[in-house]
């Protein structure tokens, strides 16, 4: 554990440095170092762990790692005005915290370091749905995700069947992952506020996962049977067989995506991969 203590309060780093958020990169500053240390709770063990931190801006979060267990803290800043800013935590942690200035959407943190892996990141809000799309077909290359998203992405990634939230991201996600939604972050604890609360949701690859059935035709299912999501599967599934497969599937043709379980989209997937 590095003692961060001597460092300034993160308030006046970012008056400091003159750190005024971008919009355009989805930025909000969380500098509640009582919270971001919650949020590395909710990480669990993160031992002898390289973590991943995307977006530090000026390094709330990226302290509250560099306190933890991890062996490495890798974080990547696409903003050039944070990284002198984050240079004093890289001296104060003594090598423990590594920055690495370019786009995480264009890094493959997987090949930064050996395993164990870890990510543990309050995301922009402006492509954090994408980064993780990007990292669930790799997620056996990691031990967890730890994400902050906007509440209502997280309520996404987290819905069961028949609710409001429930639909690709949810299958996705589940297929892929064990998820666990870990704590509400009101926008109030956040600089500038946001105009919605956030939350933090933990992944674990899932270990009961079909290994027959390739995400790949999962993601062509669930794109198909929610593309129309008031169509019922017989009409928005014809491509893949309609009726015939569904019934194979022993799910009901006249039934809406929005109703069916993660285990009945696999059936699906699965009889419709083996052809």
């Amino acid at each position: 554990m590095t003692d961060l203590s001597l460092l300034p309060p993160l308030r006046d780093v970012i008056a400091r440095f003159d750190l005024r958020a971008k919009k355009t990169l989805g930025q909000h500053f969380l500098c509640d170092l009582t919270l971001t240390r919650r949020i590395v709770e909710a990480a669990g063990d993160l031992s002898g762990c390289t973590v991943f931190e995307i977006g530090p801006g000026p390094g709330g979060l990226t302290r509250a790692l560099a306190e933890s267990k991890a062996s490495k803290i890798i974080a990547i800043e696409k903003d050039p005005r944070f990284i002198p800013a984050l240079e004093e935590i890289v001296r104060a942690s003594k090598g423990a915290v590594e920055i690495i200035e370019g786009d995480a959407m264009k890094v493959e943190v997987e090949s930064l370091a050996p395993a164990p892996r870890a990510i543990v990141s309050n995301l922009p809000y402006n492509i954090g749905t994408e980064l993780l799309l990007k990292w669930l077909p790799k997620i056996g290359q990691f031990r967890s995700l730890t994400l902050m998203f906007q509440a209502e992405v997280v309520d996404r990634i987290c819905a069961a069947p028949g609710s409001k939230a429930y639909g690709r991201l949810s299958i996705i996600s589940q297929f892929c992952c064990d998820v666990q939604r870990m704590l509400e972050v009101p926008a109030s604890v956040f600089t500038p506020p946001p105009k919605v609360n956030s939350a933090v949701v933990h992944l674990i690859p899932r270990n009961n996962r079909p290994a027959d059935i390739p995400l790949s035709v999962i993601e062509k299912v669930t794109a198909a049977a929610f593309g129309q999501r008031r169509k019922m599967l017989r009409s928005s599934l014809k491509a893949f067989g309609g009726e015939n497969l569904l019934r194979h599937a022993e799910i009901e043709p006249t039934e809406r995506a929005e109703n069916l379980s993660l285990f009945q989209f696999e059936a699906i997937a699965r009889l419709w991969a083996q052809g």
